[in-house]
């Protein structure tokens, strides 16, 4: 009974298929539940002109080599999957973490129980 429970969650994990469209609570005009659209978040271009960026830029120039110690030892082997959903009605944006997976899907075709595989 245990090991089953924890070979499905195992298996979970592995595959995450979230549908394009949502009905979720809308927290700013509408108030109510309404439907929104699906998407996976994305970090935009990293900006030139933001102040770190502009305080690194500076260290660095000249003489002297890196003066910041860039990051190696990397340990994760997934991402925490965000994702982005828009109020249909009132077009307000809000974003939802997920857990970490390797393999993410957006509307992706639903498993069926019982059903025989189709090739």
């Amino acid at each position: 009974m245990f090991l089953s429970g924890c070979v499905s969650q195992q298996l979970r994990r592995i595959m995450v298929n979230v549908p394009k469209t949502r009905r979720t609570f809308c927290k700013r005009k509408c108030r109510k539940h309404t439907l929104h659209k699906v998407t996976q978040y994305k970090a935009g271009k990293a900006s030139v002109y933001a102040q770190g960026k502009r305080r690194y830029d500076r260290k660095q120039k000249g003489y002297g080599g890196q003066t910041k110690p860039i990051f190696h030892k990397k340990a994760k082997t997934t991402k925490k999957i965000v994702l982005r959903m828009e109020c249909q009605e009132c077009k307000m944006k809000k974003q939802i973490p997920l857990k970490r997976c390797k393999h993410f899907e957006l509307g992706g075709d639903k498993k069926r129980k019982g059903q025989m595989i189709q090739f």
